[in-house]
């Protein structure tokens, strides 16, 4: 493939009515002989109607939805997005049959998709421009489609561009051959924003880069459409709240797939060689201080641990008869997926507290407050975990599973009559709990002000069978300050990170 040089390009305000032109001014991508071809974006209809709806007392906003999608061609649209460090920029590659060809750095500042895809103008009835913005592009619909009868029948691509966990290390995003998926209708940067009644002219277009880089002629980038603003049902309750629907799950295909064993298994008598996670703990994020009851201070964090590995982490837990106890086995499987036997891997307890009502796994992880030696000061409540494939953390490395089953406690914890519950966290996804709750986050009360660490700490008992255990353990800074009737916390980032 030919060797392809960027030129330096400084990412302009989006603001006001900023010609696209200009923003894109400068800026150079690869030569289309390199990239997919056949990529289209199409509306649904010519003609689409918004509702105005009352967002607070004195502010407006209209409920958009302009129906226009990508749709892939004979060759699937796929980004790949990832860094080797959190000192280190985030790099993305759109891969094509031909190899790979590197995004511009400012079109994926982050893991949540395609910045500055489109710009969309509105123009009211006198001609006038009232609105002009950029909105960012998701291949990750959560509604893909197929838009032809012989496009392949299911797509491999992971649902949503996930940019909730800020340490996340690498996104895989794509459109199938012959799928579509839905563009953004709201400006990337501002949020809601208002429409009077009234008719309106509306032009969405596949900005510059991306035009070559898709192969997107210029004549087929821009799609104009008639949008008629209407009043909508009082209330903000009565709108629909944005443009995706909330994703279901057949149950019928976790049953397939996350079904636990009808009896135990005979255990081996030592792990046996070949394939196996790697647990590894991301730094503590969405860190804060809250006041509780009885002038109580307490630290809060979110903690996430994830299978850097190349075999799924698979527990399966047996229930002892009448009792509120289950065993534990962690199963094991060769480079093909066969599974090849089980080790006993502590147990599962049930817990009937407000708020959990289901299995945990007793011995994945644990969570320390550390002073500024790195001696132990508090230890979080928080010592049991249900497992889930909750945060997509790198799916740009091999074997990763893209379109896990498990992605909420629902599929994974069990109910209170199970005789055997199945928790598993799949090869680049991670298993993220938020400490918001006395007794699992830290109370700090009667702690000094001064620098602390939060340990997030993976498999601390070692009762889990993994590639490598020096991997295990994290560490976030964070400072305590102010008096006891006001405590202060301050959380430096980490590489420029604030997470």
């Amino acid at each position: 493939m030919t060797a392809v040089r960027w030129k330096r390009w400084s990412l302009a305000a989006v603001a006001g009515v900023m010609p696209a032109t200009l923003a894109f001014a400068g800026m150079q991508v690869a030569d289309a002989a390199t990239t997919p071809a056949g990529v289209r974006i199409v509306a649904g209809a010519k003609s689409v109607t918004a509702e105005r709806f009352q967002v607070s007392e004195k502010k407006y906003g209209v409920d958009l939805n302009l129906g226009l999608n990508v749709i892939a061609g004979q060759e699937a649209l796929e980004v790949r997005a990832t860094r080797k460090s959190y000192a280190e920029p985030i790099v993305a590659d759109l891969i094509t049959g031909d190899g790979k060809v590197r995004l511009p750095a400012a079109l994926v500042t982050d893991m949540g998709g395609l910045k500055q895809f489109t710009t969309v103008t509105v123009k009211n009835a006198k001609g006038a421009v009232v609105k002009r913005y950029w909105t960012t592009f998701c291949p990750n619909d959560y509604e893909s489609v197929r838009t032809r009868p012989d496009a392949p029948a299911q797509t491999p691509y992971p649902v949503g561009c996930g940019n909730d966990n800020p340490f996340t290390l690498g996104s895989v995003w794509g459109v199938q051959a012959g799928w579509s998926a839905s563009t953004s209708d709201m400006p990337t940067h501002g949020g809601q924003f208002d429409l009077p009644i009234g008719k309106y002219a509306v032009s969405v277009t596949v900005n510059t880069p991306y035009q070559k880089l898709l192969k997107i002629a210029a004549k087929d980038a821009t799609i104009a459409l008639t949008l008629t603003v209407k009043k909508g049902e009082d209330g903000f309750e009565a709108r629909r709240a944005d443009g995706h629907h909330e994703h279901g799950r057949q149950i019928s295909e976790y049953l397939k797939e996350y079904r636990p064993a009808a009896k135990r298994p005979a255990a081996l008598a030592a792990t046996p060689s070949g394939p196996k996670p790697d647990l590894r703990s991301l730094p503590a994020w969405g860190i804060s201080i809250s006041k509780e009851a009885k002038n109580k201070w307490y630290v809060n964090f979110g903690a996430t641990v994830w299978n850097a590995g190349d075999s799924p982490l698979l527990v399966d837990g047996f229930r002892r008869s009448g009792q509120g106890l289950m065993d534990a086995y962690q199963y094991f499987f060769d480079a093909q997926g066969n599974q090849v036997g089980a080790v006993p891997a502590g147990t599962m307890q049930w817990d009937p507290r407000a708020g959990h009502n289901h299995w945990h796994f007793t011995d994945f992880a644990q969570y320390n407050l550390l002073k500024a030696d790195q001696k132990q000061v508090a230890r979080s409540g928080k010592e049991a975990f249900c497992l889930a494939n909750t945060d997509a953390v790198d799916y740009t490395i091999p074997l990763a599973k893209w379109r896990p089953a498990n992605t909420d406690l629902e599929t994974s914890c069990g109910q209170q009559t199970s005789v055997g519950v199945r928790e598993v966290l799949d090869i680049g996804n991670g298993d993220t709990y938020t400490q918001d709750r006395p007794g699992q986050s830290f109370d700090v009360t009667s702690l000094p002000n001064g620098t602390y660490y939060i340990q997030v700490k993976a498999n601390p008992a070692n009762k889990l069978s993994e590639l490598s255990t020096g991997n295990n353990t994290s560490l976030r800074k964070i400072v305590l300050g102010g008096t006891a009737k006001k405590r202060t916390l301050t959380v430096p980032p980490v590489n420029g990170i604030k997470g």
